[in-house]
């Protein structure tokens, strides 16, 4: 039953992305951000019980950055539909997700199946993205936060995406045309 307790986790996770987007659009930024962090700390715990309970699945490999991405997809579309956010941000973080999942398609149709595994760069960019979510809802609980920080968080989830697609769409185009050299 133990066993079962990551998978149950990563998926409550997933559920929680609609009223963490509806609390925001109705401006209810404490609870979101308690809804945030609830996810956040999921997050952790499943990938520690995980381990602990030597629990890994397939299910749980493919829905835990389902969870992450669809979390972070309706946290930046429900930040820019509320104006806390230019419609640029969402756009880059969004843009990112489907060049990747397009060219993921793409290598499997033209080359063969694809083993995906997360990059360094792309777990750090998962990492910017929810450290600015937590600070953007923080911001809107309470008045300490400076903008610059928020000024400095904009340009690093900018920076962050954009590099980790550029290194994806790299990495994965040296594969398949090593493959292609391979079996022509």
């Amino acid at each position: 039953m133990l066993r079962y307790l990551p998978n149950s986790l990563t998926l409550a996770r997933l559920l929680l992305a609609a009223p963490l987007g509806m609390l925001v659009l109705q401006q209810q930024y404490q609870w979101a951000l308690a809804v945030g962090l609830l996810a956040g700390l999921s997050d952790a715990l499943d990938g520690f019980l995980a381990r602990r309970l030597n629990a890994h699945s397939r299910v749980g490999a493919a829905l835990d950055p389902i969870a992450d991405k669809v979390l972070v997809t309706v946290a930046f579309l429900s930040f820019a539909c509320s104006g806390l956010i230019p419609w640029y941000l969402a756009g880059a973080v969004i843009l990112r997700d489907l060049v990747i999942v397009t060219g993921a398609a793409c290598y499997h149709l033209l080359i063969g199946p694809l083993e995906f595994a997360a990059t360094t760069l792309s777990k750090v960019n998962m990492f910017v993205q929810i450290c600015f979510c937590a600070l953007l809802l923080l911001a809107q609980v309470v008045t300490w936060v400076p903008p610059a920080a928020l000024t400095l968080g904009t340009v690093a989830v900018l920076f962050i995406a954009g590099a980790s697609g550029c290194d994806y769409v790299l990495k994965w185009s040296a594969r398949a045309i090593a493959q292609r050299r391979q079996h022509p």
